[in-house]
Formats: structure tokens, C-alpha cells, sequence
């Protein structure tokens, strides 16, 4: 299922949903997540879902939801409201388990938003696009304040610097900036 508006903001919050559905239980689970889903979109502070079922012709009861919210605060009312809980009685019986609700904060989450994923070529040019200015301006600010350090620990500290300016700054400006160019065929 696409996201509820092409619209919605490519930052917020995302999960990685993963289920076993028990052996035979394959299309009733499906009728049940598609209408849990559809409803589900209603939520106000959700801005997308997808299903991702098991590969036809393998032996995988395996289903993924990849799920948006706009904020954390939204991700835990929606597992907490009486919708989640009504859907998880329902689907107890067909599933093995409890499902695997996994968040997700690295670079992945940076490139959803578009349906489909971006080319990997297209998601490293935008991540060396973060990374290299990124690289020099933290050298050349910590050069000053570090000559006395030993090099693997200069490295650690640019790198962390890097890293943190990257994911809270950088990669959500170049995702939303960049996303007509990333999506595009």
C-alpha cells in the first residue's frame, strides 16, 4: 500500500514490521492485514504503509510492514490504540509469535517515501553528497583542537562528528531536496 498522500513528510518515525504467518493461515492473514491496513491509514498521525509479502514460489511465511508515523509520540498511540489491539487479537491465531516491530534510524529511513526504493546508485551519490563536505568541514574544525591526539582517535571523533551532522541535518535535507530526482525513473 502506497503512502496515504504523496505529500507526507519523508522524515517522522518508521518501522519495520516482520511476521510468520502459520503454514495454510497465508490468505486469510492476507484479507485481514489488507483491511487492518486500509483502515489503519485513517490514523492521523500515519503517513504511510507497505505490505511486502513472501517471494511466489518459495517456501516463506514470512510478511514485512514498513509503516510511517509522523512522530514518536504518534508510533506509540498507534500500537497502543484500540485499533492495534483489536487487529493483534484477530491475527493471534494465524500468526507464530508476536510480531517483530523493529524501528528504523539508519539510512534506510532516509530513502523511503517514493513507493519504491531509489536505484543503490542513486542513494550512494546522495549519501557521498552528505558525507564528503561533511568529512572536510569536521577536519578542518577539530584539526586545531586535536594535534595532540593520536590519529585512530582524531579519526573516531571526525567520524562521530560526521555521522551525528548526517543523520540529524544533512541526509533528511538532501532526502526532501533531492526526492523528485531520487524517485524519478
Amino acid at each position: 500500500m502506497a503512502p496515504r498522500s504523496s505529500g507526507s513528510p519523508p522524515d517522522g518515525v518508521h518501522c519495520a514490521v516482520t511476521l510468520v504467518v502459520r503454514a495454510g493461515k497465508e490468505a486469510e492473514i492476507e484479507e485481514l492485514l489488507l483491511r487492518f491496513i486500509q483502515r489503519s491509514l485513517d490514523d492521523r498521525g500515519t503517513t504511510g504503509v507497505h505490505l511486502i509479502r513472501p517471494a511466489p514460489g518459495t517456501d516463506s511465511r514470512e510478511y514485512g510492514i514498513l509503516r510511517s508515523f509522523r512522530s514518536e509520540q504518534h508510533r506509540h498511540e498507534f500500537y497502543r490504540s484500540e485499533m492495534f489491539q483489536n487487529y493483534k487479537a484477530e491475527t493471534a491465531e494465524l500468526v507464530e509469535g508476536d510480531p517483530i516491530i523493529r524501528p528504523l534510524h539508519g539510512l534506510e529511513a532516509f530513502f523511503r517515501g517514493g513507493g519504491k526504493a531509489p536505484p543503490r546508485w542513486k542513494m550512494a551519490a546522495v549519501t557521498w553528497l552528505g558525507v564528503f563536505p561533511l568529512v572536510v568541514l569536521w577536519s578542518r574544525l577539530l584539526a586545531p583542537h586535536v594535534t595532540s591526539l593520536h590519529p585512530i582517535a582524531v579519526t573516531g571523533m571526525t567520524s562521530l562528528c560526521v555521522v551525528i551532522t548526517l543523520a540529524w541535518v544533512v541526509m533528511p535535507l538532501l532526502t526532501k531536496l533531492l526526492r523528485p530526482w531520487l524517485h524519478s525513473v
